[in-house]
């Protein structure tokens, strides 16, 4: 535990990530956020610095854990020009855990090992309240060696650390459980959606679907929320429908279609566009029950 952690990407996962392994005897060295008051609200909590350079964060960091929202965010704060991470990384460890495309993590490994730094992926297959908990399941892809050496960390981050291979390899993986999981939501709501417009009670549908080929651990997660609107987000549809990008664009790679996650990509774009991208992905609902959404 003598290693400085620091942080970068504050938001709801990134700041009960950090929470926890303050709380597990871990030094939380510094933090970073383009939001510099939450940075600077969480630095005091945890005993840390806010610092106000990526470059800031290296300097003062062990390992760095980095939770950001896309493939730019990812490629801004690993740039060559400027602030960056890698400004004195000689020596650090990078810890991504973003669901960003795989090619990005393959860009900054090699960015970090030019820089004489290393950088694994640790996708998370979990929410808000597993990451207070540290109970993540995380998929790590990378340098073996490189994973064995932030192994403590991550395993106080989780309940389960799956390796699964060299970089790119877990956000190929976290890109398909995040498929199949809008998959999931999206039907889920599409027949909780038919069920109101046939005058079915909803509590019941959701029980017998609970015992049937319907089931999924989405209904246990979102049925309820659907069923009464209560779309506080644990996972955003904005992200849905950037994570469903991300497998499509894999599909296409691949020479595959793929209609489900196209179908269920433009649902969750449509919620985006209609304002609705920071609802929970269980806000999709929204969309599917007659008396909700204006059907055009």
């Amino acid at each position: 535990m003598d290693a400085k952690i620091g942080f970068v990407g504050l938001g709801r996962m990134g700041a009960n990530m950090a929470r926890r392994l303050k709380d597990c005897g871990f030094a939380i060295a510094a933090v970073y956020d383009l939001n510099q008051e939450t940075a600077v609200s969480l630095a005091e909590e945890l005993g840390a610095v806010a610092s106000p350079t990526l470059a800031g964060v290296t300097a003062l960091s062990d390992v760095v854990i980095t939770v950001v929202t896309d493939d730019a965010a990812m490629r801004a704060i690993f740039g060559g020009l400027g602030d960056s991470l890698l400004c004195g990384a000689q020596g650090r460890t990078f810890i991504n855990c973003a669901t960003v495309s795989p090619a990005v993590h393959l860009e900054v490994e090699a960015s970090a090992e030019k820089a004489g730094a290393y950088a694994i992926e640790g996708c998370m297959a979990s929410s808000i309240t597993q990451a207070r908990e540290g109970s993540l399941y995380l998929m790590v892809g990378g340098r073996k060696a490189v994973f064995e050496s932030v192994k403590a960390i991550l395993e106080k981050l989780s309940t389960s650390v799956r390796y699964v291979g060299q970089a790119g390899e877990a956000a190929k993986l976290k890109a398909l459980v995040n498929m199949v999981m809008n998959i999931n939501t999206a039907g889920l709501a599409e027949g909780l959606g038919l069920a109101s417009a046939l005058g079915l009670d909803l509590s019941m549908v959701r029980e017998v679907f609970s015992q049937t080929g319907a089931a999924s651990r989405v209904l246990e997660t979102d049925g309820e929320d659907m069923q009464s609107r209560d779309h506080a987000c644990f996972f955003s549809a904005a992200h849905a429908a950037k994570d469903s990008a991300i497998a499509l664009q894999l599909g296409e790679a691949a020479g595959l279609q793929l209609p489900l996650a196209t179908a269920t990509k433009a649902q969750f774009q449509r919620m985006v566009d209609a304002g609705l991208g920071e609802l929970d992905k269980s806000g999709i609902a929204e969309l599917t029950f007659r008396e909700r959404f204006p059907s055009k």
